[in-house]
């Protein structure tokens, strides 16, 4: 019946009720829906990056990082492969590259790349070059002349399937080596730089290019949804099987510039939660203050009766908390709809893929709601909408019926 009474007393004036529940619906909608995008971004950026190349973990020589030359190889790659093998979880991938600085040219152009020697059927499973070839096919283990290369490079060199692509670089033994390859394939990516930086070849041609014998430049390894979280934990078992000639990275200490766009996007969306419940905030004052001096009278009256002001102020919050609920609750419904319908189909930023490319930022965007930021939207609604509801409740309780009365 209390309940019941705070719900009518909220329907005395549907206009100004209908206003400020639309106001709270909309600041739910937009708290949860601009944070799934930017949630969204921020998980197709990450895992962008982790398979361009960089898995959960990665495994060099020591130098390498600093030095990502053929001479700060990884000597005694078995040994990497055995302990992987008894310490990674069931379910995890890996794949050992050679990785060095390159020449790619042909009879109009040249042009600084990465080059990558990959062994085809491990480095499928955890990159995106094994499902990113749009024009003929991938490598094949048994591949000596064959490469792998990005359309945006294709397009700058004006060529095509078939035809062939000089490599150069320096080997182990500190001279200049090159070889021509034939193009068997052409990848796309989010990114054009990472189609302009990055051309494929077998590893065993790598070896042989470079005149390396066993080494490897990294092993990257890629672990299971369910143990991506421990990336810091599985990263120390290995590192402790190691010698102090290798070292041992997470994606969190290759990406750190990732991590620190992660944790801003996090402030952010509490400036944002903030900033929007403002803007709600001086409706929901407005319309309670309305309303009390609209009841004032009453109020007056049932003070005279014996009433408490505890009690008024009790029922004044308990209108503001149902006009809070139904906003929530129509906020919600909407968000999750928005997010719903915008997830099969994304947002193309292809119009801005410069400017985009530029942040890292991907072509397709699809938002990804988190249950935190839902809780603390709500939460962010429900303790501040009652903390502010407090001043006209105040207002109504501090009112004595002779003044009350008085009022008009």
């Amino acid at each position: 019946m209390y309940l019941q009474l705070a719900w009518l007393n909220i329907w005395r004036n549907p206009r100004r009720t209908l206003v400020i529940l639309t106001a709270i619906v909309i600041g739910i909608w937009s708290m949860i829906l601009i944070c799934s995008l930017m949630r969204g971004m921020t998980d197709q950026m990450v895992k962008n990056s982790i398979s361009r190349l960089t898995g959960h973990i990665q495994i060099h020589h020591r130098d390498y990082r600093s030095d990502p030359v053929i001479e700060n190889s990884i000597t005694d790659p078995q040994k990497v492969q055995s302990l992987l093998a008894k310490a990674l979880p069931s379910g995890s991938k890996w794949a050992s590259r050679i990785r060095v600085g390159a020449v790619a040219a042909n009879a109009r152009h040249s042009t600084g790349v990465i080059l990558v020697g990959v062994d085809p059927e491990r480095e499928a499973a955890i990159s995106f070059v094994g499902n990113s070839v749009t024009q003929g096919r991938f490598l094949e283990s048994d591949d000596p002349f064959g490469i792998v290369v990005g359309g945006a490079l294709a397009d700058k060199f004006e060529t095509r399937l078939g035809r062939k692509v000089v490599l150069m670089s320096q080997g182990i033994d500190k001279e200049l080596s090159s070889r021509a390859f034939k193009i068997v394939g052409i990848f796309r990516s989010e990114m054009e730089s990472t189609e302009k930086q990055f051309v494929f070849i077998t590893k065993q041609a790598a070896s042989k290019l470079l005149k390396l014998k066993s080494g490897v430049s990294e092993f990257s390894i890629l672990l299971p949804k369910q143990r991506m979280d421990r990336t810091e934990t599985m990263a120390a078992g290995i590192r402790e099987g190691l010698s102090e000639d290798h070292s041992v990275q997470t994606w969190q200490e290759l990406l750190p510039m990732m991590v620190t766009y992660m944790k801003l996007i996090d402030g952010w969306i509490y400036i944002w939660n903030l900033v929007v419940f403002i803007a709600m905030g001086f409706g929901i004052v407005n319309t309670l203050l309305m309303a009390v001096f609209e009841r004032m009278r009453e109020f007056g009256l049932v003070k005279a009766l014996g009433m408490k002001a505890s009690w008024i102020v009790r029922d004044v919050l308990t209108e503001s908390f149902l006009l809070l609920l139904a906003g929530m609750g129509i906020g919600n419904l909407l968000a999750w709809v928005s997010v719903a319908a915008l997830s099969r189909t994304g947002i193309n930023l292809s119009a801005l893929s410069e400017g985009a490319e530029y942040f890292g930022m991907p072509r397709m965007l699809y938002p990804a709601i988190i249950g935190r930021d839902v809780v603390i939207a709500n939460l962010t609604v429900v303790i501040l909408g009652l903390l502010i509801s407090l001043y006209p409740a105040l207002k109504a309780a501090r009112c004595t019926p002779v003044e009350a009365m008085a009022h008009t």
